[in-house]
């Protein structure tokens, strides 16, 4: 339209998605006829007949195995919530460049138009053969639970929503240094978890699973224990799981001489709250781009602060997780990925910042190179231990 101003020009995060961030090029060159013959037909039958004949040799002869699926239905993305499919791809797309970045695997942003349970397992599962992994991501709790599940019981290939574990992973990471720098170990601390959705469910789990002392959870409606009516299946897991002295009541008053606050919940948390907790405390606030408790505020009562932001230290950061967790579960040639795996996962994370461990690092810079690697070497060994990997 003449005269017309581009709104778009001057935001530089725009000029970076142009066109979107991604291409897919060809390995080898073709400019000859035998280049075309080998690369496509008549070349490519003879290959195609032996995969045919033994179908294993997919991994051999198709890019398929290195090739991670990026899904999601876009109904839970970074902040903004359910913004739909067409919202969610340049998400999706910036996910892909991180596992070509940091782990060296090419990967297919893929967004549905459907929020359907059944509609999503069955795409995933029909769209499986193309890849050797399914990244889950942004798929709202509590379906996204239900998603995975029963992808991972259908599909012998890593399957793993990262909203959950990725967080999980890195959550345990950066609490295990955390415990270093305040001079206990997790079987000590007292955790309250703020947020029961798909990011709390998994970082609960996890940190029973690497024997921390105690934990309860809270949701919009106080602290889950037994005796609250109306629960879904996964908040009556946790009441099963969690909270073993039987507290009631609100989150803040829960806060009450907690060792921990694990906030993954948005919101806000008042002054009063964090002041009541333990000397020495830590408070994960890990909500973006507003935690739910003011980091400066949060100095001056925790021995360790942590958030979801770049602009601040301790950054909990999923790029340290799922680029390193699908290369090592891909090089191993693993059939799914374990809890043993994640915990592998978290050791090899808070191992990089190793004895440099102090209260403003307590996990490493999302742009450190050797957390891929450490991540990848610790899981596909973990793989191999358990026995989870194709003979």
């Amino acid at each position: 339209m003449p005269g017309s101003t581009d709104r778009f020009a001057d935001d530089p995060a725009f000029a970076v998605h142009e066109g979107g961030k991604l291409s897919v090029r060809t390995k080898g060159a073709i400019t000859s006829i035998e280049d075309l013959a080998l690369t496509y037909t008549p070349g490519v039958a003879r290959v195609s007949s032996a995969i045919a004949a033994e179908p294993e040799l997919a991994r051999r002869f198709t890019w398929a195995p290195r090739v991670v699926a990026v899904v999601s239905d876009g109904t839970a993305v970074l902040g903004l919530g359910d913004i739909g499919p067409a919202a969610a791809l340049p998400v999706m797309e910036g996910k892909a460049c991180l596992f070509r970045e940091f782990a060296d695997l090419d990967s297919v942003p893929i967004v549905l138009s459907t929020t359907d349970v059944d509609a999503i397992v069955d795409t995933v599962l029909a769209i499986a053969p193309s890849f050797g992994g399914i990244n889950l991501e942004d798929i709202s709790a509590p379906r996204c639970f239900e998603v995975e599940a029963r992808l991972k019981e259908r599909l012998s290939i890593p399957v793993m929503h990262d909203d959950q574990h990725g967080t999980a992973i890195v959550v345990l990471a950066a609490l295990r240094n955390a415990a270093k720098v305040v001079g206990r170990p997790l079987s000590d601390l007292r955790v309250v978890v703020s947020g029961a959705g798909a990011a709390g469910v998994a970082c609960t789990k996890i940190l029973l699973e690497a024997g921390i002392g105690e934990i309860a959870v809270a949701d919009s409606r106080g602290l889950l224990h037994a005796g609250r009516e109306g629960l879904t299946e996964t908040k009556q897991w946790l009441v099963e799981h969690t909270n073993p002295t039987g507290r009631t009541g609100t989150m803040v008053e829960a806060l009450v001489g907690a060792d921990v606050y694990l906030g993954l919940s948005g919101g806000s948390v008042p002054e009063s709250a964090i002041a009541a907790m333990a000397p020495g405390c830590i408070v994960f606030s890990l909500a973006n781009p507003t935690p739910e408790v003011d980091p400066e505020m949060a100095a001056r009562y925790a021995a360790v602060v942590a958030t979801g932001r770049s602009d601040l230290a301790n950054q909990i950061n999923n790029v340290l997780a799922f680029p390193g967790v699908f290369r090592g579960a891909i090089d191993a040639g693993a059939t799914g990925i374990t809890e043993g795996m994640k915990l592998a996962a978290a050791t090899a994370i808070a191992d990089v910042v190793g004895d440099d461990v102090r209260a403003d690092y307590i996990v490493p810079s999302p742009l450190d190179r050797r957390v891929a690697e450490a991540v990848a070497a610790a899981v596909a060994a973990a793989a191999r231990a358990e026995g989870v990997v194709r003979g």
